[in-house]
């Protein structure tokens, strides 16, 4: 999919402009793998294969939140030290960068780059999460069987909850053992529900209003998602506070970042004059919220949510290839 992708960025780049585009600077989050260098490696060079494939000959990289400092950059007009805070679907990612007009108009900035780090949480963590405690129980997750103290087998719905695995469940495997499960279920109906589902691959449509709940919670205080499609009148209708509770863990783990990124730099929280934020993921209040407690007298800076990443890379390669 990566490489289809790229092939068609590229092809379209180049009937837009007229040019053959042989040089490319990839975005890439802080770690592919937590705690893993070896994976890390792995994933940096098949992105590289890919980008040789589709046709470039110059290839690098350049951590995404780097990326978003240097279009964060260009609105300066004096140095500060600044915390840039990039939130996405797969991953977190922090930098903490020496920025200033004066640097900006420097190629090489690796002593400006005071600390990096990142963790593997990122929106569809959040998702997941929903799912399983706001959609799947209607299907019949956690429900009681026949045998006491024990509740359905939940792995069917953890991939039910997962977008790359929802796929694995469209067979006559997992169809024989949702029949093994609703003959020993206390509440059949539900396990009926799951079958229609899976039945009518109905997984992907699930992940979708889960995704537009969680991005609707970013402005409003409740919501609710119609499941007629699983059943007549079914809804499943959830607030802001509920959704904060269900994903208070991810929501930590991302903040304790703030800390560990001060300490790789050897600063204090005063040190930041500002903390810069984008990604989808920053939009979610009390993910915001863990992020920004950290630094209480940081100036909070709105990046391009969406845009912040691809326009530092845009700077990056006029630097590298222009």
């Amino acid at each position: 999919m990566i490489s289809l992708f790229v092939k068609q960025v590229k092809a379209r780049g180049e009937a837009a402009h007229g040019v053959t585009f042989d040089a490319v600077v990839h975005g890439r989050p802080v770690h592919f793998v937590d705690n893993n260098p070896e994976g890390d490696r792995k994933a940096e060079d098949m992105l590289r294969v890919i980008a040789r494939e589709a046709g470039f000959r110059e290839i690098s990289f350049q951590y995404e939140p780097i990326a978003a400092a240097l279009d964060y950059e260009r609105t300066l007009k004096r140095e500060e030290i600044a915390l840039i805070a990039d939130i996405g679907g797969g991953t977190s990612d922090f930098s903490i960068v020496r920025l200033s007009p004066k640097r900006h108009k420097k190629t090489e900035r690796a002593d400006d780059i005071l600390a990096n780090d990142g963790i593997r949480v990122g929106g569809v963590d959040f998702d997941r999460i929903l799912s399983l405690s706001r959609i799947m129980p209607l299907l019949g997750f956690g429900s009681p069987t026949t045998r006491a103290g024990r509740d359905v087998p939940g792995g069917h719905y953890h991939d039910l909850a997962t977008w790359t695995n929802i796929n694995r469940l469209y067979n006559d495997k997992t169809r024989r053992e949702l029949r093994d499960i609703h003959r020993d279920a206390l509440q059949p109906e539900l396990i009926d529900r799951m079958a229609h589902v899976l039945d009518r691959e109905l997984g992907h449509t699930l992940a979708m209003l889960i995704e537009e709940a969680k991005i609707d919670l970013s402005q409003q205080d409740q919501v609710r998602i119609d499941l007629a499609m699983v059943e007549a009148d079914l809804v499943s209708a959830f607030s802001q506070v509920d959704f904060a509770h269900d994903t208070e863990r991810p929501a930590l783990r991302i903040g304790e970042r703030i800390g560990k990124c001060l300490s790789m730099a050897g600063l204090k929280e005063a040190n930041i004059s500002s903390l810069f934020l984008t990604g989808g993921t920053t939009r979610i209040a009390h993910v915001r919220h863990e992020i920004t407690r950290h630094l209480p007298d940081a100036r909070i800076v709105e990046g391009d949510t969406f845009g912040a990443v691809g326009a530092g890379l845009t700077i990056e390669a006029a630097r590298r290839y222009g």
